[in-house]
């Protein structure tokens, strides 16, 4: 009876379910399509790796059989001046600021700035009434002591009679010795007295004449001709003579000749002297150049920078230039001997410093190069070429020594530092 119902309760098997060890073998036939997969790929990547491998094997090989087309110059030497381009600044040969000498109030005005002026045109006039007064106080004192001259010679004279006639008594006894001694005394003081009257007249006059020069700067003038640049007054301003704190009334500049103030680097101080010309140009109008002297320099250098401060003269008398402008001072410097100059596209600089490739029978040779100058577009070579060198111009970058290259035809050779 139990094993009945025991034989009741057991399930009927599922016709959909797969039967026993299907799904291992499914699984595993999963993995094993994976790994082939896997494997192609791997095989694939293998293979595109190998062929890029083996193009750029071809590709370096073809480079480095490959014979690369250069450029060459030959070098000469450079006996011309060096060009030297110096930045500078532009100055008035004559600049000065006018003070007052006289204190008192500005009365009049005639200039103003950028005006023109010559010299000694009246630029204001200065009204000094105490000054005034001072001179006119002046001239009558020194008419009063011109009076008390001739008071003191008209004594001077009576106390002469008067002691001559004493002395001639007192030798026949007429008269004391003691009256005697009093008019020769009195006559010597009277003497002494005319001295003094002509020493206080001369310090008299030259009060006055001090007083007269004080009033003529109650007219300022011009000390040179030029322009004025600046103004500082105007009618009605106070202004004072005082050394210390004297009253600036204006700015003059003379500019038909302009000073043009360079600094030489020490490398061209011994070769560029007084009298060289020079070039000065101004950005601001392209095309024109104008010319100068070396006129003179400071015969020291700035312990700073090692230069010298060197002044330019610029004839300006069309009135085309302006102190204060920036400028370019060009300047030929003679060599004290000849040098070797090269183009700056020859110079190779990495880490070896800097080099330069000479051409040499179709194989390059690097040579290490010491500079003398750098002049922008080119450059003196110290040492490590020599004349008739064929040197690379603008070298490949993969260049090196020992490579073989070929020169280009010779409308591409050129000769460079021969001038």
């Amino acid at each position: 009876m139990r094993d009945e119902v025991q034989k009741t309760s057991t399930p009927a098997p599922d016709a959909s379910d797969p039967p026993h060890g299907a799904r291992p073998r499914r699984l595993g036939l999963i993995v094993l399509a994976a790994l082939l997969v896997l494997a192609g790929l791997v095989a694939y990547g293998a293979f595109n790796h190998a062929q890029r491998r083996e193009a750029a094997l071809d590709t370096e090989k073809q480079q480095e059989d490959s014979v690369p087309v250069v450029r060459i110059a030959t070098v000469g030497v450079n006996s011309a001046p060096r060009v030297l381009d110096l930045p500078g600044s532009t100055e008035a040969f004559d600049a000065a600021t006018v003070y007052a000498r006289a204190t008192g109030y500005i009365a009049k005005r005639n200039v103003d700035i950028g005006s023109e002026v010559k010299v000694g045109d009246v630029l204001a006039v200065i009204a000094a009434p105490d000054l005034d007064q001072q001179l006119l106080q002046a001239e009558a004192q020194v008419a009063q002591l011109q009076a008390a001259i001739a008071q003191a010679q008209s004594n001077s004279q009576l106390a002469n009679v008067t002691n001559q006639r004493t002395q001639t008594l007192v030798v026949q006894g007429w008269q004391t010795k003691q009256q005697g001694d009093t008019d020769r005394l009195t006559y010597q003081g009277q003497a002494a007295a005319v001295q003094v009257a002509q020493a206080n007249l001369k310090a008299g006059e030259a009060q006055v004449s001090r007083l007269k020069e004080l009033t003529g700067f109650e007219k300022v003038v011009a000390p040179f001709g030029g322009f004025i640049t600046q103004r500082h007054v105007d009618v009605g301003s106070l202004v004072t003579a005082d050394q210390s704190t004297g009253t600036a009334l204006f700015d003059i500049a003379h500019s038909e000749v302009l000073r043009t103030q360079i600094y030489v680097p020490q490398d061209a101080v011994f070769s560029l002297k007084d009298g060289a010309s020079a070039e000065i140009r101004v950005p601001e109008i392209p095309g024109r150049v104008f010319h100068g002297t070396v006129a003179r320099n400071a015969n020291a250098l700035t312990p700073g920078t090692r230069t010298r401060l060197t002044e330019v003269d610029v004839d300006n008398s069309d009135g085309t230039l302006f102190p204060g402008l920036y400028c370019t001072v060009r300047l030929f410097i003679p060599r004290a001997q000849p040098v070797i100059s090269i183009p700056a596209q020859a110079l190779i600089f990495n880490k070896n410093g800097l080099t330069a490739a000479v051409y040499d029978d179709g194989i390059v040779r690097i040579r290490q190069l010491n500079l003398l100058a750098d002049n922008g577009a080119e450059v003196d070579v110290l040492t490590g070429l020599k004349p008739e060198d064929k040197i690379i111009l603008n070298p490949p970058i993969n260049i090196r020594d020992g490579m073989h290259v070929t020169a280009a035809g010779s409308s591409g050779n050129v000769n460079v530092g021969q001038r």
